[in-house]
């Protein structure tokens, strides 16, 4: 595992910036489903006490990315259809919403917000950035639910997509896959922009339903 201690900041929260590299390693696939979680390597290497570390885990744990056994120790989750599929209805429900409402609030500005997204998008995806790609795309649909004046539905959603997030880092780099967001992106944009409530959930389900049968296909020979 490779963890720098030099990259975490003394005078923030320890437990917040170790659950979010744990995490990450976990989401982008440095962190294998079955690989084990050692609490006390993890703390020697960082060098902070092993109480940030537990807390990071126990956090990552309640959001299915980690499992912990009294007695065989904490280890990698495997990521499991049922998984995939929960956090794909729940993700459906919360991103059609936010979709429809802001449609009726989009602004020029929020609308130019969006554009701009998308072209960094759609730059990264030519030059294979492909993290930086996924992050923009995290970015387009966290603003739909800052436009719709209910930012909490990303946290939500954020949450419960962890475990499609390890899907989406195996399939964008796949030909065309990258192509395809961006072109669905567009899509909800121009529903966005017409104040077409239903387009815009339309095309959200759309989008997120490609993105669950792609993550299914991709991540098929992992499933538990």
């Amino acid at each position: 595992m490779d963890l720098d201690p030099s990259t975490l900041n003394r005078a923030l929260p320890l437990r917040d910036q170790i659950y979010n590299k744990i995490r990450n390693m976990i989401v982008v696939g440095r962190l294998k489903p079955g690989e084990i979680i050692n609490e006390v390597a993890i703390a020697e290497a960082l060098g902070v006490s092993r109480t940030p570390v537990r807390e990071a885990v126990k956090r990552i744990s309640d959001e299915g990315l980690v499992k912990i056994l009294a007695q065989t120790g904490t280890y990698v989750a495997p990521i499991s259809r049922a998984d995939l599929e929960e956090a794909y209805v729940i993700r459906r429900a919360l991103e059609m919403e936010s979709a429809r409402r802001a449609a009726v609030k989009l602004t020029p500005q929020a609308a130019e917000l969006l554009e701009d997204n998308m072209a960094a998008h759609k730059l990264a995806i030519a030059r294979g950035r492909y993290a930086v790609a996924i992050q923009l795309d995290d970015v387009f649909h966290r603003t739909i639910a800052e436009i719709c004046g209910l930012p909490m539905i990303w946290r939500a959603v954020d949450i419960s997509k962890a475990q499609m997030d390890r899907g989406r880092y195996m399939a964008i780099p796949k030909p065309g896959y990258g192509e395809q967001t961006i072109e669905q992106h567009e899509a909800i944009l121009d529903a966005l922009k017409r104040h077409d409530s239903e387009g815009a959930a339309q095309a959200m389900e759309s989008h997120l339903e490609t993105s669950f049968r792609n993550t299914l296909e991709v991540a098929a020979e992992l499933l538990d």
